[in-house]
């Protein structure tokens, strides 16, 4: 028995401009399209539910093809310090922390961005100890590659003067060599190995909050890295068998796998591939160097507004190589974070030595690039993994960091689809807002809400039918789903997102007045409006 969805406009993505007013499902796959009259007649005595659309738009369901689910869920019940817009505003959300926080707790806050700053002030540890001096602090900057410290979270993790930087990253220090507080990527791990373990209950409430609401917006699963930072692989994929139950809760969770948490994946006995029909493990990640926000992003030539650095490799080729020997000899593919150029160089010299026999590599973000290395990237089996959200985050300020020359070949989304590349849509999140329409929005219009300019690099926009394919079919190439996932087509996954206006006809900045209707993964409704 099944399912008759109808009295709407069904986009099948195949084609810009092909639709169709009803489909029909079974055991959670389409099985018909065509319009009402045609479907009863075609299945007549076998449809037992009938779901009337009222004239809703119904697109294959989004998919974020690269976020931290748990570290979504964090910022929502944590402090959030992403909406702040002056130091002053931080530093008062701080000591509201402070007060309500018990003797023995750990004060953390996310997602703080100095460039929201008119001053663009970066604290300095003196600062956070005015506020909380006998409890250590712990923030994290916007792009999760720095984080603030105050003097007790230094002393708990014994960084002193004498501390050398740890390889691939950088304690900032003063003119004395005393570390100021602001640690640059694996620096802050030396805190957060300090950081007392969280529960399993509370990585179970992150998760359980953070895809309550990726449903609120639409998003019908993601692309996720979570499995190294909360207590280690096992402790962290049990939840995701609780929260994702694939009854109460069915959500496409495909989770990258952090290149140092493998040997617990195997020692545990899982290896990529489907372990139910919603959670899965893919992809060896890896991090090939930090961000533009605080100068990690490793490019191959000097910062254009600090000569003094081109930013922090995490690994060595030689050490990348290794990783990704290891995976292949699994017959893994690998994701790798790359940001800059160099970095981007760097993982592109180790995939063309260490060729994967089927599958596709993933490289996550490639926010600057050349035609160099998009010749190079052509003739690799590649999924691009991209962030529309940024341009709307990172503009204007990185064009300081970058450059008039470097910055025409960055953020080149319309370069690197046209040149025939593969490409998918996520956003990131905790980093930036899930919202997929958002990211749509970013990718048709690279402005903010409310600019009235043509855009950041205007000759870079998607069109909209190319943006919503960022969340649709690339995501589900991303993961050689393609046969199954990101189109409505007969044999195909009946998981929908459904909206309240045609995303194809209307003005750009009406794509952010659409509301969600309702949320279906496997022909089940997992939120309605």
């Amino acid at each position: 028995m099944g399912t008759l969805w109808h009295n709407g406009t069904f986009f099948t993505m195949r084609d810009e401009n092909e639709s169709v007013s009803a489909v029909y499902v079974e055991d959670g796959f389409i099985r018909g399209l065509g319009d009402q009259e045609e479907l009863e007649n075609r299945f007549s005595g076998l449809i037992e539910k009938r779901h009337n659309l009222q004239g809703a738009f119904v697109y294959p369901g989004f998919v974020d093809s690269h976020l931290h689910i748990i570290g979504h869920g964090e910022k929502l019940i944590r402090l959030d310090l992403s909406e702040v817009n002056s130091a002053e505003e931080m530093k008062r959300k701080l000591e509201e922390k402070y007060r309500s926080s018990n003797d023995n707790d750990w004060i953390f806050g996310e997602g703080w961005n100095e460039n929201n700053f008119s001053d663009r002030k970066i604290f300095h540890k003196q600062e956070l100890d005015e506020i909380s001096l006998n409890k250590p602090m712990f923030l994290t900057r916007i792009c999760r590659h720095a984080a603030l410290v105050n003097s007790k979270a230094l002393e708990l993790a014994r960084i002193t003067k004498e501390t050398d930087d740890p390889k691939g990253g950088v304690i900032v220090r003063d003119n004395n060599g005393e570390p100021t507080g602001y640690l640059l990527d694996t620096a802050a791990d030396l805190v957060k190995d300090v950081i007392p373990n969280v529960s399993e209950e509370y990585v179970e409430r992150a998760l359980q909050v953070a895809v309550n609401d990726l449903f609120r917006v639409g998003l019908v699963g993601g692309h996720t890295e979570d499995l190294y930072y909360y207590g280690g692989f096992k402790k962290t994929f049990d939840q995701f068998f609780k929260v994702i139950d694939g009854r109460e809760v069915k959500f496409r969770a495909h989770l990258l796998v952090h290149h140092e948490a493998i040997w617990e994946m195997e020692k545990e006995g899982y290896d990529k591939g489907e372990v139910t029909p919603f959670i899965e493990l893919g992809a060896v990640k890896i991090f090939a160097d930090g961000a533009l926000g605080g100068r990690t992003a490793y490019l191959s030539n000097p910062y254009t507004d600090d000569p003094s650095t081109s930013g922090v490799a995490i690994h060595s080729e030689e050490s990348m190589k290794e990783i990704v020997m290891k995976a292949r000899k699994k017959n893994r593919p690998v994701a790798i974070h790359t940001i800059g150029d160099g970095a981007l160089d760097m993982a592109l010299t180790v995939l063309e030595q260490c060729p994967l026999e089927e599958g596709r590599d993933r490289l996550i973000h490639v926010q600057v690039v050349n035609e160099s290395l998009i010749e190079r990237m052509k003739k690799l089996p590649l999924i691009l993994d991209l962030q529309p959200r940024f341009v709307a985050s990172d503009f204007p300020w990185v064009m300081e960091r970058l450059g008039e020359d470097r910055i025409k070949k960055s953020f080149a989304w319309k370069t690197l689809i046209d040149s025939g590349l593969h490409c998918a849509g996520g956003s990131d999140a905790p980093i930036e807002p899930v919202d997929p329409l958002l990211g749509i929005h970013a990718a048709v219009t690279r402005k903010r809400v409310g600019e009235s300019h043509e855009g950041y690099g205007a000759e870079q926009k998607l069109t909209p039918f190319e943006a919503v394919q960022l969340f649709t079919s690339g995501s589900a190439y991303a993961i050689e789903r393609e046969r199954e996932r990101g189109y409505i087509a007969e044999g195909f996954v009946a998981d929908f997102t459904i909206l309240d206006r045609n995303l194809f006809s209307i003005k750009a900045d009406e794509i952010l007045l659409t509301n969600l209707v309702m949320t279906v993964v496997d022909n089940t409704i997992m939120y309605m409006n």
